[in-house]
């Protein structure tokens, strides 16, 4: 342990942010009698999540640059049976990233907030939400143990079930939420049975514990099957990946989860809930790399997602859903690189999105404000010369995100691309060609909506819903009463700043980090890749030449003529030929409704599991609960000792002489019994 970090600063991180939502929470709020003010709120929190950030940054140097390390308990809950379960940090460089990523992309949302949820009437309860979403986050990447992993895991779905459903009133919020909490659950169930197993196995919830252990786990098979137990261990733990990080089929909560307020979507869909799945698998890569299968199984599902949730965003019209399909395919990239193991690229792309897509979330956002609170993209239209702050910013997030040469996301993408065309797994060949068309549907959608939205013929006067302005459909009015005819005006600073500060490291981060995150020491005992088995950063290795390079070696690479080939396509069919997408759709009608039926899984999901669910659930109450053990267990069980006190009353009755008779009746039993002939035979 490094003497240059103290339990004491690291343990301010997260409750720096705990206080301010407490504060902001209880004070803030009806519950506590409205004590503080709408200023105080907001400033006790955001005071909360600069501290946080100024000691992450702090560490982010200590660890980066002095090699500091600290893996230690600061509380010791309880011990059963010698199973310790604990409260402790473990900093080395992917937590260190991980803190600075989170904290900042909150402090700026929560400056965002100041501006979009002005006029709500729960303004306070919504930075208690955020606040408390920080630290729930910030104790799953800081913890040493599983029990402490687990218990940040089930907080962010906790405060993502409250943040979703925030407008309570909302019919389609409240079903949004309800919808998150259940596919999570599915999920969670398969994260418990992996933790389970590891402490039955390993006898231990620590992290460094169980990774000194991790030799033993793979020569044990899992009992009654073929299976080895580390491929069991390893799929229950990813299977709770697969629904955090919204991986197909366990991906439909993640596009509903627009219902809550926009500052939310930018957080729980940048830097924090979404990602912990992606940083857990990164973390227990001592484990996964004992396992082929259960990479290979990471490497099909993450492909299934990066390519066909992209699908879905070509569709889309509702501006805030568009960036919700992009974050489903942008984690199925980051999935991939951790199928090929190549977990420091997964972590890397993990940081440069968080940035662009936070920026993109909230660009998504002032144009909503902008608009009047309009989300339909088909009734935008020229909204750059409106809205200069929000148009360069968002267009500098659409390139980063397209993987745009010298932009943050080019560095990470591409090397997933590298790493997957590295693999020599059995999916590796169809995870390659996905991710490759994914570059394409990637720009095409992400250059659909900036060129409806910023370019072209003002739509305004053609919204069907007049003043509403989609109201009904997506955000509340939030007081704003206009006329969504009116022309967009830009938002104020306490949006436009956190959208240029997001802006920076969004074009900026991957060429400064590449080298040392991939390719240098950053990562190194964070990290564990088997590189005999598993070459693909090997291979990566040996092409790395400098961050300048890879970016002139990318305008040569089909990546880059991918993307291209998307932005130009997206340009010539909704400026120049707007007239051909509606006669594309209704060649293609099957094809169209497929994807706005989001492939059925939805229909699936509620008419085949649901219903299948409430069956099973209906038997087990009539059949289990009210036949078998109300009816046989608890009343039969009743009713046979009724009926054993109703015989035997009988034999009751008080009267001496029926007593007697009973005596001389039994004795008479005995005597005949103890002398017949056949006691003797008994005895022998």
């Amino acid at each position: 342990m490094s003497q240059t970090l103290s339990a004491s600063t690291l343990l301010a991180v997260p409750l720096a942010p705990l206080a301010g939502a407490v504060l902001a929470g209880v004070l803030g709020t009806t519950f506590g009698g409205n004590r503080i003010g709408r200023r105080l709120s907001h400033s006790l929190t955001i005071l909360g999540v600069l501290v946080a950030f100024i000691i992450s940054a702090m560490t982010l140097k200590s660890v980066a640059v002095d090699g500091a390390r600290f893996n230690q308990t600061l509380y010791e809950w309880m011990v059963v049976g010698g199973l310790r379960m604990e409260v402790g940090f473990m900093i080395d460089g992917l937590t260190a990233m991980m803190m600075c990523v989170v904290t900042f992309v909150s402090l700026m949302v929560h400056l965002y907030t100041i501006g979009y949820m002005e006029e709500d009437e729960g303004y306070n309860r919504f930075f208690a939400y955020i606040s408390l979403f920080t630290f729930s986050m910030l104790m799953l990447v800081m913890s040493n143990n599983f029990l402490q992993l687990f218990f940040g895991w089930e907080a962010v779905g906790l405060v993502s079930y409250l943040l979703i459903g925030f407008w309570y009133n909302k019919p389609t919020a409240i079903f949004a939420n309800m919808k998150a909490f259940l596919v999570n659950r599915v999920g969670d169930f398969g994260f418990i049975l992996g933790i389970g197993l590891i402490a039955a196995y390993a006898g231990t919830l620590s992290y460094t514990e169980t990774f000194a252990k991790v030799g033993e786990l793979a020569a044990l098979g899992f009992p009654g099957t073929d299976w080895m137990l580390i491929t069991v261990i390893c799929i229950c733990l990813f299977i709770g990946a697969m629904g955090k990080s919204a991986q197909f089929p366990l991906h439909v909560w993640l596009p509903d989860s627009m219902e809550g307020p926009t500052p939310i979507s930018a957080l729980i869909h940048a830097a924090t809930m979404v990602t912990a799945g992606i940083f857990m698998v990164a973390r227990m890569s001592p484990l996964f790399e004992q396992s082929d299968t259960a990479l290979n199984f990471i490497l099909i599902i993450g492909a299934i997602t990066a390519l066909f949730m992209g699908f879905l965003g070509i569709i889309q019209n509702d501006i805030k859903r568009v960036v919700a399909y992009s974050t489903l395919s942008q984690l199925g990239y980051m999935t991939v690189a951790l199928g090929a193991s190549a977990y420091s690229v997964a972590v890397f792309h993990l940081m440069t999105h968080a940035f662009f897509k936070a920026l993109l979330f909230l660009g998504a956002g002032s144009v909503i404000m902008g608009m009047h609170h309009n989300q339909d993209i088909r009734y935008m239209g020229g909204v750059r010369k409106y809205m200069p702050i929000t148009w360069i910013t968002s267009l500098l997030g659409s390139l980063a995100l397209i993987g745009t040469p010298l932009f943050a996301g080019f560095y990470s993408k591409d090397s997933i691309i590298e790493a997957v065309h590295a693999s020599k797994l059995p999916g590796a060949e169809f995870a390659h060609f996905a991710v490759l068309a994914g570059v394409f549907v990637t720009a095409f959608y992400s250059f659909r909506m900036y060129f409806l939205v910023f370019h072209g013929k003002e739509r305004y006067d053609q919204n069907p819903d007049g003043h509403h302005a989609h109201f009904s459909d997506e955000e509340p009015d939030h007081g704003h009463h206009h006329d969504a005819h009116e022309k967009p005006h830009e938002s104020p600073w306490v949006v436009t700043v956190p959208l240029v500060l997001l802006a920076i490291p969004s074009v900026v981060i991957g060429y400064l980090t590449i080298g040392p995150m991939l390719f240098g020491d950053f990562l190194k005992d964070a990290i564990t890749v088997d590189g005999a088995r598993h070459g693909a950063m090997a291979e990566l290795t040996e092409m790395w030449h400098g961050a300048l390079a890879m970016a002139i070696h990318g305008l040569q690479l089909p990546t880059f003529w991918l993307a291209l080939a998307g932005v130009v396509l997206a340009w010539y069919m909704y400026l120049v030929n707007p007239a051909l997408p509606a006669a594309i759709k209704a060649r293609v009608m099957p094809i169209y409704t497929l994807l706005e039926n989001k492939y059925y899984m939805d229909w699936i999901n509620e008419n085949i599991i649901a219903r299948a669910a409430r069956c099973l659930g209906i038997g087990l109450w009539k059949g289990g609960d009210q036949a078998l053990i109300d009816g046989l267990a608890v009343n039969g069980s009743a009713k046979v000792v009724a009926l054993f006190a109703a015989v035997t009353r009988r034999l009751q009755t008080g009267y001496l002489y029926h007593y007697a008779l009973a005596m001389i009746v039994g004795l008479f039993v005995l005597l005949t019994w103890f002398t017949a002939p056949w006691s003797a035979w008994i005895g022998k």
